[in-house]
């Protein structure tokens, strides 16, 4: 059987070139993992707009239907166009209220 024999210098060389190279496969992972983050975040915006186009098109051609054909009963017409403005008032003022917590009187034993 035959020994190998190596060098200090070429152990160190090899252990920077296997630092090295883990380095930068930790790197490419980070840059990757950023972008298929960045990737899914834009997804969501644009599945969420086209989800909110859809709907509105949904209401937007029932109401167009009801009011073509039901002109003559003010009830129909009236909760037709109400029912989805009280939806969409709900909806807006839950997003722009804000609701905070001051902190005052919840301190339970144990809790700053």
């Amino acid at each position: 059987m035959q020994t190998i024999t190596l060098s200090p210098a070429l152990v160190v060389a090899g252990i920077s070139a296997l630092l090295l190279g883990l380095l930068v496969w930790r790197s490419a992972a980070r840059k990757a993992r950023a972008a298929a983050d960045t990737a899914r975040s834009g997804a969501r915006a644009v599945s969420l707009a086209g989800r909110v186009l859809v709907f509105a098109g949904l209401i937007v051609g029932v109401e167009w239907v009801v009011i073509t054909y039901a002109v003559h009963n003010a009830t129909l017409v009236g909760v037709t166009l109400g029912l989805p403005a009280l939806f969409a008032a709900y909806t807006v003022v839950k997003a722009v209220t804000i609701v905070g917590d001051d902190g005052r009187g919840t301190r339970r034993r144990g809790h700053r």
